[in-house]
């Protein structure tokens, strides 16, 4: 019986296992994580850091998708072979950078609209580090066939 990440307390933090190396990517718990936020915490793609009804955070009221959150999923779907989803992702969140393309901390993934920090510098680590991992494993692949 597989149960619910929320109902394990499990956020988006961990994306980073696989990120940091606490675990190797070819793990299948590794996997199974990173599938299961990329499907269970997120909204129309773009990931939420935790379902905000079942966590006690003492705020209220809903958030927004958080922006670092959906680049972590892009580089842990490129690490554990999900390179075409990974993509996808990747291709949707650079399409709702702002203007200057730059990213706040969070989205609305209904409208695309910004909100909370403006520019987040820790969102734009995140998305140089989504991007250089498509890139290089893209470049391996078309290497190996070549």
């Amino acid at each position: 019986m597989r149960v619910g990440l929320h109902a394990l307390g499990i956020g988006t933090g961990a994306l980073l296992i696989p990120l940091m190396g606490f675990l190797p990517p070819d793990d299948e718990r590794v996997r199974a994580t990173v599938v299961a936020i990329a499907d269970e915490l997120s909204h129309d793609g773009l990931v939420l850091r935790y379902r905000v009804e079942a966590t006690d955070d003492g705020l209220e009221g809903e958030e927004g998708t958080f922006t670092i959150c959906s680049f972590w999923l892009v580089s842990a779907l490129a690490l554990i072979g999900e390179q075409q989803r990974a993509r996808r992702l990747c291709e949707k969140l650079l399409s709702l950078a702002g203007p200057l393309h730059l990213y706040a901390e969070e989205l609305d993934a209904d409208s695309g609209q910004h909100l909370g920090n403006y520019p987040q510098a820790f969102t734009h680590l995140a998305l140089i580090d989504a991007v250089m991992m498509l890139i290089e494993l893209e470049t391996t692949q078309a290497a190996a066939r070549d």
